[in-house]
Parts: C-alpha cells; sequence; structure tokens
C-alpha cells in the first residue's frame, strides 16, 4: 500500500502536515506504522501497538490520513489496514533539511564531515 506524493512540499503544506502530528498519540500512531513498513497494519494491531484504540484511534486516523501521512483501505470484507505515507514522511525530511547549513560558512556542505 503506498501514496504517491510529490517529493516537493511548500512551507504551507509542511506547517499543515506538522500541526496534525502535534499530538503525542498521532505521532505515536504515525511511528508504529512507519516500523510496519509499507504492508502496514490492521486498526487492531495498530490499537494493540500504540494503546490507543476505539474512537480516539479513529479520529487520529482521520486526522493523519486527512494530512495525507497515513492510507487506509479494505482488504477482505471487513479488514481495514493502514499504512505511512512513505513518500509524505520522506518529503517532510527533506523540507527539514533542505537548506541544512545553508548560512555557514561551509554552505551546502556535508557538516558531519567537516
Amino acid at each position: 500500500m503506498k501514496a504517491h506524493r510529490e517529493s516537493h512540499i511548500t512551507t504551507v503544506e509542511a506547517a499543515s502536515t506538522f500541526a496534525a502530528l502535534g499530538s503525542e498519540q498521532r505521532l505515536g500512531v504515525l511511528n508504529a506504522l512507519v516500523r510496519a513498513g509499507p504492508e502496514g497494519l490492521s486498526i487492531g494491531e495498530l490499537g494493540n501497538r500504540t494503546g490507543v484504540t476505539g474512537s480516539t484511534l479513529t479520529h487520529h486516523m482521520k486526522v493523519l490520513a486527512g494530512a495525507g501521512l497515513v492510507v487506509q483501505e479494505k482488504r477482505g470484507r471487513s479488514i481495514i489496514c493502514a499504512a505511512a505515507a512513505f513518500d509524505l514522511v520522506e518529503a517532510l525530511s527533506q523540507f527539514l533539511l533542505s537548506e541544512c547549513c545553508a548560512d555557514t560558512d561551509a554552505g551546502h556542505k556535508d557538516h558531519r564531515h567537516g
């Protein structure tokens, strides 16, 4: 399961997406899905791993899905699975790191290696 998204995001998009992560529980849910990999988890297993269940998990999944951070789909008759939208998570990381060290003497050089 994978959501396709352009890898470049604007400041407005990044701010909106980061706002969706402004909850310890939502961040925990996303982290569990990232750890699970591209196949994702059933909602039941996600609840077991995070300790977030019922309507609270439903609410957090709705916020994360609305921000494009997770995708959900039915598998079989009623099992709903969820997975992290890895391309958006990667785009957010790149957004944060895209100007790394730009205002230093080293410019865009890798600051870890001098």
